[in-house]
């Protein structure tokens, strides 16, 4: 028969969880803020205006297209990825705003799957509170992994195509919005027709975000 200490009943245990959990966000906010720090000081650190508009609003379209409009959880994207599931039994999109993604990237680790989004929720209302908009669409721009080793938009836009980012026309510019989605699959050099493929949903999205018309994506 095992012997279970009293002092550590369930509710003693939901106290030390509770208090390891705290201290656990705390040092995910202080570490996560340090990325951004040391992120921003990369020589290879790519300013919002430096990079091309097809690119930032092929990534929007495609990623997050209330991003402007939400505080970091997009309630009506949740609706859709939850409705999608229920009428087709599997999983179609995610939910992930643009934020919750950066804060993905500064907060990543072992931990559980449940503890993990917990910890990327707030650290998500956290970015939020303490960054612009622009700010947090610049960050999640240079902290993106696009393949073949290219972390950021300005070593993906060299790498791939020999350009600055801000010289990217609408092709290369699409192609590259819709590598973080799954670069080890979308790659270029991985796989040409899921590429392909890929560009052509950030192409449509775009479209029906406004931002290009049908002539300029045929």
């Amino acid at each position: 028969m095992i012997k279970v200490n009293k002092d550590y009943g369930f509710g003693k245990l939901l106290e030390l969880t509770k208090k390891s959990y705290i201290k656990r966000l705390i040092f995910d906010f202080i570490t996560g803020r340090k990325l951004v720090k040391e992120l921003k000081e990369m020589d290879n650190y790519t300013k919002l205006e430096d990079i091309s508009k097809y690119y930032l609003d092929g990534l929007i379209a495609v990623e997050d297209k209330r991003f402007y409009e939400h505080h970091g959880i997009d309630p009506y994207a949740i609706g859709g990825a939850a409705l999608y599931i229920f009428q087709n039994q599997k999983v179609g999109f995610g939910a992930s705003t643009i934020s919750q993604q950066l804060a993905k990237n500064l907060v990543l680790d072992q931990r559980k799957k449940l503890v993990r989004k917990i910890a990327e929720i707030f650290a998500t209302i956290d970015i939020e509170k303490n960054y612009s908009k622009d700010e947090i669409l610049e960050m999640y721009a240079n902290i993106s992994y696009f393949g073949d080793g290219y972390y950021g938009i300005g070593n993906a836009s060299k790498g791939y195509f020999g350009k600055e980012p801000k010289e990217l026309d609408l092709n290369e510019a699409t192609l590259l919005a819709g590598l973080p989605n799954a670069p080890s699959v979308y790659a270029p050099t991985v796989n040409k027709e899921l590429c392909k493929k890929r560009q052509q949903k950030v192409i449509r999205s775009t479209v029906e975000n406004k931002d290009i018309t049908q002539e300029e994506a045929d």
